[in-house]
């Protein structure tokens, strides 16, 4: 059957003695389904299903390598998704869960937890052209309460709302100084950095494409 689980295509079933057949069915040990519509997998049966140490290459040239349960992703893996990335950590019944780092094709990454194939838990996010961080408590895909940090020191701590400050929060600066911020009190004072934080505010604090629409 297919990765997805269902009845699937036909496909070609070739055991590790070189034994060929059109079904898994009842065997165990290594082997290669090659599927009609051209997705290949290549690994360990039980009992003809997927379980344990596997391979899958998917049609839109996507590839998973690691383990599986009961013919899903499940345990530790690497997905390599085709010209969007590559996530390598915890999987459970065929969605990213657990721990695990997302690498985006900017260089961007999110290290962290995940529920469900979207960043929900404790996460950090690295914004590799500007070497800012998103540092906090993550909930169906974006940043509620934590810290953005600056390359400089400077440094916001508070609520989120969209992946940008929002609430009640501080502004920390290299000189010391705090700034108390929330949504109807804008407080940083000139001299400060406030011109330059609007600036990055617009220009480089963009989240690469959200994992969250890739797949699971």
């Amino acid at each position: 059957m297919s990765e997805e689980g269902d009845k699937g295509p036909e496909y070609i079933f070739v055991t590790e003695a070189g034994e060929t057949s059109n079904s898994s069915r009842d065997y165990n040990g290594y082997a290669t389904a090659t599927y009609t519509n051209g997705e290949i997998y290549e690994g360990h049966y039980t009992d003809g299903i997927r379980e344990g140490d596997g391979t899958y290459r998917y049609l839109n040239g996507n590839i998973y390598t690691g383990k599986w349960r009961e013919n899903r992703k499940h345990g530790i893996g690497k997905m390599t998704y085709s010209g969007k990335g590559e996530y390598n950590g915890f999987w459970e019944n065929g969605r990213r869960h657990g721990e695990g780092v997302f690498k985006y094709p900017n260089g961007d990454t999110y290290s962290g937890w995940w529920r469900f194939g979207v960043k929900e838990g404790a996460g950090t996010y690295i914004f590799a052209e500007s070497g800012m961080k998103m540092i906090g408590d993550w909930k169906e895909g974006t940043i509620e309460t934590g810290k953005w940090v600056y390359p400089n020191g400077m440094f916001y701590q508070g609520g989120f709302q969209n992946n940008k400050p929002n609430g009640d929060g501080e502004w920390h600066f290299p000189n010391g100084n705090v700034s108390k911020k929330n949504d109807e009190d804008d407080d940083v004072e000139e001299g400060e950095g406030k011109d330059e934080i609007a600036l990055q505010w617009q220009s480089d604090t963009h989240i690469a494409e959200s994992s969250e629409g890739i797949g699971a």
